[in-house]
């Protein structure tokens, strides 16, 4: 069963370890928040409490779309996505990729074909998706196109370099052969 969301008062606070914990804010004179958390009341800086957005938001594909595009909304829904194995996730024009630290069965050929000739609004997030629409680019512009992968070290930079152009490869092979 879905938990009760009140839209007045849904926050997320700081968690004291980096992370966010929802709560349900009691009282807010502009400068102190009064937020129960489970069973007990705590007290926070009012800059420190944040809505938490609508559940229709539960693991949306783009977090551009979110009412409240806070710091706390982006990690939950990054963790919540995550740990329903859905890696990529669009924000705008960018997809933030959470690295698995292993293989999922999602650079198939079969996988290939859901993102071949599709827009990326026609289809989940995907670093294929993104790879996809610079390569279409490509063709229908005759212009070079860039994909700027960024990351901490270890974060997968060079493996999805390397899915990139797996993907690149067998798109550019699969057509057939023009006749001059």
């Amino acid at each position: 069963m879905a938990k009760p969301y009140d839209s007045k008062r849904a926050v997320w606070t700081p968690d004291g370890m980096g992370g966010y914990v929802e709560g349900l804010v009691q009282s807010d004179d502009g400068d102190k928040a009064t937020v129960l958390l489970g069973h007990e009341n705590k007290y926070f800086k009012s800059e420190q409490v944040v809505p938490v957005n609508p559940p229709k938001f539960e693991k949306c594909e783009d977090m551009a779309n979110l009412t409240f595009l806070n710091e706390a909304s982006v990690f939950w829904n990054l963790k919540s996505r995550y740990q329903a194995k859905l890696i990529y996730t669009y924000s705008g024009l960018f997809c933030v990729v959470v690295n698995p630290y292993k293989r999922f069965p999602i650079y198939t050929p079969r996988v290939l074909k859901i993102y071949q000739g599709k827009r990326r609004n026609e289809t989940p997030p995907h670093l294929w998706a993104i790879t996809e629409t610079a390569y279409r680019n490509m063709l229908t512009s005759n212009k070079n196109q860039s994909m700027l992968i960024t990351g901490e070290s270890g974060a997968g930079k060079t493996e999805n370099t390397k899915k990139v152009i797996s993907y690149l490869a067998m798109v550019a092979t699969s057509g057939k052969k023009s006749v001059k």
